[in-house]
């Protein structure tokens, strides 16, 4: 009986062990994963719902991990307004079945934004022949060299989308973790 009782209690010491070493995970941690659906400037809507795959830590303490997160602010490009996206993270699950209400930022997200080039030569062009057509009725030989200059100007303005594509590598850095209980 005493045998009996002394094993369980081994047993009952080793199962907590492993409990213990990932019940916390720390502020300052880094989370690499990979985004599981593409998201665009253009189409996102504030609260769309995300989840990222493969997350593991830089030590690699957490390996296989998910984590779901929103997108808490959302900019469409525009005349003079870049496109972006803020992605806020919720909930990490590890691949243990541990789930942490998650709160951290985005470090660095692997994202795509357009060349503005074609908008920039496109507006010097536009704006060379309606300078000409202006400087002509004004009697200038100026208007064209003013309407290019300014239809770069406007085309340099006019802002791109962004877009977080498909499997783009994003790093979170956590601010507070907390370890949700088991529902079992």
């Amino acid at each position: 009986m005493m045998r009996k009782l002394s094993s369980l209690a081994v047993a009952a010491a080793l199962a907590f062990i492993p409990l213990a070493a990932s019940a916390a995970i720390t502020a300052g941690t880094m989370l690499t994963g990979n985004m599981d659906q593409s998201i665009d400037s253009k189409g996102a809507q504030i609260g769309q719902r995300f989840t990222m795959s493969n997350v593991h830590s830089q030590d690699n303490n957490i390996n296989g991990a998910k984590i779901y997160g929103h997108v808490c602010d959302v900019q469409t490009a525009g005349q003079g307004r870049a496109g972006k996206i803020q992605l806020c993270f919720d909930k990490l699950v590890t691949s243990s079945g541990n789930s942490y209400t998650l709160d951290g930022r985005a470090t660095n997200v692997q994202e795509n934004t357009k060349s503005n080039v074609v908008n920039e030569a496109g507006g010097a062009v536009a704006g060379m022949i309606l300078g000409n057509i202006v400087g002509k009725k004004l009697g200038t030989n100026m208007g064209g060299l003013l309407g290019a200059a300014g239809g770069y100007i406007y085309g340099k303005n006019a802002k791109q989308q962004v877009t977080i594509p498909q499997n783009a590598v994003v790093t979170v850095q956590v601010l507070r973790a907390y370890r949700q209980a088991s529902h079992g």
